[in-house]
C-alpha cells in the first residue's frame, strides 16, 4: 500500500524520493549500528577464525567435503542461474525500463564517465586479471576442458580463449549489474536505505526491515567477507611469487604470507576510511593508467600480429561455443568434469557471486543519475570489452611463448603465481615490469578491498553511505585474518593447494547468496513495473488511446488533441471535451 502511494505521489510531481513515507521508514535509524546484523556476522566470522587457529586440518577437511557436496548437488544451479542473469539484465536494458533513471528525473551523474568506469573495474575484478591474465588461457591451452580439444593444438588455443572469455566477460558483470541496479534504484529512485534487504520490499513488504531482511543482510556480509578474503589471498600469492621470482626472497612461508596480508590490510583500511571521493577514486585512476601502460608494453614487444589475429578469432569462437560452455555440468563429463568445474567455472561463478554484494553496492553508490540502459551498457559491456582485450594480449603472448619455447613449464603445469613473471622475463625491462606487476596487484586489491570494507560497514549500520571508521576498520582487519586462515588451510608453501583452499571456501559460502540473487531479480522487476515513469507512460498511453478512439469515431481523420488547464473547482475535463475539430 505504501509503495503504491509513493509511486502515485512521485508520478504526480513529488520528485524527492527521500520525502516519501517509505524512505522515512527505512532511514530513521540510518548510521546506527544494527547490533543483530553486526553481532551475529562478526561472531560467526570470529568462530571461523578460532576454528582455523585451533585445527587447520579439520577446517580444511570440512571445507573440501562441503565443496564437493555443493558441486555435486548444486553445480547445475550455479551454471543455470549465471546465464539467466545475463539474459535478465540485457532484457532490462533493451526494454522500456531502460529509460528509468537511477535518481530523480533529469539528475546528472555524480562521477565523470572515465572515473566511473575506472572505479567499478578496479573494484570488480582488477586483481583477477593480474593473477589469471596469462595463467588461465595458458592452463586451458595445455589442458583443455574435458572432451573439448587436444592439448597444445590450434583448436586448444581457440577453446582456451573462448573459455577464458566465458569466465570473465558478460556473466560476472551481469551478476554485479543485478545487485547494483536493485540497490541503486531503491536508494536513489525510491529513497530507501542502501541495503540488500530493502531491495526485497516489493516481495516481502515491511518484513524487509524485520528478521528476514536482517538474514539477507547477514548473508551479504558473509559472502563479501569471504569473497574479498579470497582476493586478498590471491594477491598475497602473486606478490610473494614476484618477490621470489626476482630473487628477493627464498621459499616464502606462512609468516611471510601473513606479513604481506598485514601490509595490504593496513593499506586498504587506510584507503577505505578516506572515502570514495579520495582514496578509492584516486587509486582506481592510477591503476587504470598503470594497467594500460603494461598492456601497451606487452602488445608492442610481444607477438603483435598474433594478438591482432586472435582478437576477432576469440570473439567468433566465444560466440560459437557459448551454448556448449553454458551447458557444462557433471552430466556432460562425469567426475572429470566435476573436478574441472570446481577448479574453474563453478569456482568463478561462486567467486563472482561472493563479490556481488560489495561490488554491486559499490557501483550502485557511484552510479547515481544514470539510466538503467546507461548503467547496463557501462557495467556489462565496457568491462567485458576490456577483459577481451586484456586476455587476448596476455593469453596470446603466453601461448606464443610456450610454442616458441621461451616459457618453460615444470611437468606441464602452469604456476599461476609466476606465469605473468615468466612471460615478462622473456621481454626487455623484465626487472622493471615485474615490479610494476606487484604494484598493480597491490593497488588493485587495495582499491577493491576498501570498497568491500565500506560496504560491510554500510550493511552493519543500516544502510548509511558513510559508515563509522571503527566499523570499517573492524571489517577490514577481519578480512585480513580470514584471508590468512584460508591460505593456511591450503598450505601456502604449495601454491596449487593454497588456491584450492581459497576456492573450496568461496564456493561453499556463495551458495546461499545465489538464491538471494534469484529472488532479487523478481523484486527488481516488480519494483520497475510500478516506477513513476512507467505509470505516467502507461496512464498517458491509455488517455491518448481513448482520445484518439473518440476523435476517430466522431470526426473521422480530421481532428487534433488539445491539453488545457482546469480551473480550481471546475469539473474535470472529459476525454470528449479535450478533442477539437481541426
Amino acid at each position: 500500500m505504501a509503495t503504491e502511494n509513493n509511486s502515485e505521489a512521485l508520478a504526480l510531481g513529488v520528485t524527492d524520493p527521500s520525502k516519501t513515507e517509505e524512505a522515512r521508514q527505512d532511514r530513521h535509524l540510518e548510521g546506527k549500528i544494527d547490533w543483530v546484523v553486526f553481532g551475529i556476522t562478526s561472531l560467526m566470522a570470529i568462530a571461523f577464525i578460532v576454528w582455523g587457529f585451533a585445527s587447520q586440518a579439520s577446517l580444511a577437511a570440512s571445507a573440501s567435503a562441503a565443496q564437493s557436496w555443493v558441486i555435486i548437488h548444486f553445480g547445475w544451479f550455479f551454471v543455470l542461474t549465471s546465464t539467466l542473469f545475463v539474459v535478465f539484465v540485457l532484457w532490462l536494458a533493451a526494454s522500456r525500463y531502460g529509460r528509468i533513471p537511477l535518481g530523480r528525473d533529469g539528475e546528472a551523474p555524480e562521477f565523470r564517465t572515465v572515473s566511473w568506469v575506472a572505479m567499478m573495474f578496479s573494484a570488480g575484478m582488477g586483481i583477477g586479471l593480474m593473477f589469471f591474465g596469462v595463467a588461465e588461457p595458458l592452463s586451458h591451452y595445455i589442458t583443455p576442458p574435458p572432451g573439448s580439444a587436444v592439448g597444445q593444438s590450434n583448436e586448444a588455443m581457440q577453446v582456451a580463449m573462448a573459455t577464458t572469455l566465458f569466465h570473465w566477460t558478460l556473466h560476472p558483470w551481469a551478476m554485479y549489474a543485478i545487485v547494483g541496479l536493485a540497490i541503486a534504484y531503491g536508494t536513489f529512485r525510491r529513497g530507501r536505505s542502501q541495503l540488500v534487504s530493502t531491495a526485497f520490499r516489493p516481495l516481502i513488504g515491511k518484513h524487509a526491515n524485520g528478521p528476514l531482511g536482517r538474514v539477507i543482510d547477514m548473508m551479504a556480509i558473509f559472502a563479501t567477507l569471504f569473497g574479498s578474503a579470497a582476493s586478498l589471498g590471491l594477491g598475497a600469492l602473486q606478490i610473494a611469487g614476484g618477490l621470489e621470482y626476482n630473487g628477493w626472497i627464498d621459499s616464502p612461508g606462512k609468516v611471510f604470507y601473513l606479513t604481506i596480508i598485514t601490509v595490504l590490510t593496513i593499506a586498504f583500511v587506510a584507503s577505505a576510511v578516506s572515502g570514495i571521493g579520495k582514496g578509492i577514486q584516486w587509486l582506481s585512476n592510477i591503476n587504470m593508467i598503470l594497467a594500460l601502460t603494461l598492456a601497451v608494453f606487452v602488445f608492442l614487444v610481444g607477438p603483435t600480429l598474433l594478438m591482432l589475429n586472435l582478437l576477432p578469432t576469440s570473439i567468433g569462437v566465444y560466440i560459437k561455443m557459448l551454448p556448449e560452455m553454458m551447458a557444462r555440468t557433471s552430466a556432460s563429463g562425469g567426475p572429470q568434469m566435476d573436478s574441472w568445474l570446481a577448479s574453474w567455472t563453478v569456482f568463478y561463478w561462486a567467486w563472482w557471486i561472493s563479490w556481488t554484494p560489495f561490488v554491486g553496492m559499490f557501483i550502485a553508490r557511484i552510479s547515481r543519475g544514470r539510466t538503467i540502459r546507461q548503467f547496463v551498457s557501462g557495467v556489462l559491456l565496457v568491462p567485458s570489452l576490456v577483459s577481451l582485450i586484456w586476455f587476448t594480449l596476455f593469453g596470446g603472448a603466453g601461448i606464443d611463448a610456450v610454442r616458441e619455447g621461451s616459457l618453460l613449464l615444470v611437468d606441464g603445469v602452469v604456476n599461476s603465481n609466476d606465469a605473468l613473471y615468466d612471460l615478462l622475463n622473456g621481454y626487455p625491462l623484465a626487472s622493471i615490469t615485474s615490479v610494476l606487476v606487484m604494484v598493480l596487484v597491490a593497488i588493485f586489491f587495495v582499491s577493491g578491498a576498501d570498497a568491500a570494507s565500506l560496504v560491510m560497514g554500510t550493511l552493519s549500520e543500516r544502510g548509511t553511505t558513510q559508515p563509522s571508521r571503527r566499523t570499517v576498520i573492524f571489517w577490514g582487519a577481519l578480512t585480513g585474518i580470514v584471508a590468512a586462515i584460508m591460505l593456511a588451510i591450503g598450505d601456502p608453501a604449495n601454491p596449487g593447494a593454497a588456491l584450492t583452499g581459497l576456492q573450496n571456501l568461496t564456493i561453499v559460502v556463495s551458495l546461499p547468496f545465489v538464491v538471494v540473487m534469484v529472488f532479487l531479480c523478481l523484486a527488481l522487476y516488480r519494483d520497475l513495473r510500478k516506477d513513476p515513469l512507467m505509470l505516467r507512460h502507461l496512464r498517458g498511453s491509455e488517455l491518448i488511446e481513448k482520445a484518439v478512439l473518440y476523435g476517430a469515431v466522431k470526426h473521422g481523420e480530421e481532428f487534433y488533441i488539445v491539453v488545457q488547464e482546469t480551473k480550481a473547482g471546475a469539473k474535470p475535463v472529459r476525454a470528449k471535451e479535450e478533442v477539437s475539430e481541426s
